[in-house]
């Protein structure tokens, strides 16, 4: 049976390096150990269950230079935008060649046909993980996002908007608690109108439907919000989703849900949220410790009077509100503060 050793053997490699790029992805890029440690689990028992086929036998009918597929292939496998289209290739490679082997395995030891089943049936389970915690593969670290609330501007909200952008705010948070839903559409889709040119992101804070319905780069979830999940199960991955964490606890189960940013704080206290404790600059360094590669915007009270403090922890990204929104010259506000965080001191991320 030299042709099914060939099929076996072109299948087994896929499916190792498949496992592999997955295991690596989910411990040098999400820092999961125990990701990690499931995907490693996978291959051994992957390669145990192989292990039970005649020794050699694989490895004896092997013939590359006779293999007429090597020349093959395809413009889509040279299209790779970001570690989330490795992820979904090696998933897919991953789950098709076990296929393969379990129907053509069937043919030499039929035994090991539903053990291979089991392994495929887990690789789903596994790649789904992998490509939730990378949400959409789309988060960027922004540097200045502007919480856009027209009752706390001293100037109409649309001068508000465009002096943030002119002063350098790469993403907008509309941020409206008592807007009817039609004022609410009409409201962000004109953000979009005057920000999508200018290459700034929108987010709407709390409402994935509004997000979806006015072509929004993304949505901000509270605590109490939407979970994750369920936003994911809405608009797959056309929102770019924030989450709000005011303790580690919270940004780990973030960063596991998928998210594609955190919110950090409160750093100060703010008048915007009178009853939330500062749990302050100490939480940032814990967070950026804990998840460095999960991009973050401090939040709470932070003004020019107190960004230094979170420039001493290596903040990369903040979210403001009064401080802006409020200021008799938003634009020198949001350039003083962004020329801040990028100072070269400061500025690590990428």
């Amino acid at each position: 049976m030299p042709h099914a050793a060939r099929i076996l053997d072109a299948n087994a490699n896929r499916s190792r390096e498949a496992m592999r790029m997955l295991e690596d992805i989910a411990r040098f890029a999400l820092n999961d150990s125990t990701l990690s440690a499931e995907w490693k689990n996978l291959r051994h028992e992957f390669r145990a269950v192989l292990d039970q086929l005649p020794p050699g036998w694989i490895e004896a009918n092997r013939n590359v230079t006779g293999d007429v597929g090597t020349m093959l292939s395809t413009p889509a496998e040279g299209e790779r935008k970001n570690l989330l289209d490795v992820a979904i290739a090696a998933g897919k490679r991953l789950t098709e060649s076990l296929r393969v082997i379990e129907e053509t395995i069937k043919t030499v030891d039929a035994h090991l046909a539903p053990k291979i089943e089991n392994l495929r049936y887990r690789a789903y389970d596994l790649a789904a993980k992998v490509q939730s915690q990378m949400g959409t593969g789309r988060g960027c670290q922004w540097h200045i996002c502007v919480l856009l609330t027209e009752s706390l501007c001293l100037k109409p909200w649309e001068e508000v908007l465009h002096a943030a952008i002119d002063g350098g705010a790469d993403c907008i948070q509309v941020r409206e608690k008592y807007l009817t839903d039609m004022q609410l559409i009409d409201r962000v889709q004109r953000v979009v109108m005057i920000a999508k040119p200018a290459g700034v992101s929108v987010i709407v804070n709390d409402r994935p439907d509004i997000a979806l319905i006015t072509g929004a780069d993304g949505v901000h979830l509270g605590q109490t919000d939407l979970p994750i999940a369920e936003v994911r199960r809405l608009a797959g991955r056309n929102l770019i989703i924030g989450s709000s964490t005011h303790d580690l606890s919270e940004a780990k189960a973030a960063v596991e849900a998928g998210a594609d940013y955190c919110g950090v704080g409160a750093m100060f206290p703010t008048a915007e949220k009178p009853d939330r404790i500062p749990i302050g600059p100490g939480y940032l360094q814990d967070f950026i410790d804990r998840c460095p590669q999960m991009p973050h915007l401090a939040i709470g009270g932070i003004t020019l009077a107190n960004i230094q403090e979170l420039i001493r922890v290596n903040v990369q990204g903040i979210a403001v509100s009064s401080a802006v929104c409020h200021a008799e010259d938003p634009e020198e506000v949001v350039a003083q503060l962004r020329r801040a965080i990028t100072s070269t001191e400061c500025s690590t991320v990428s």
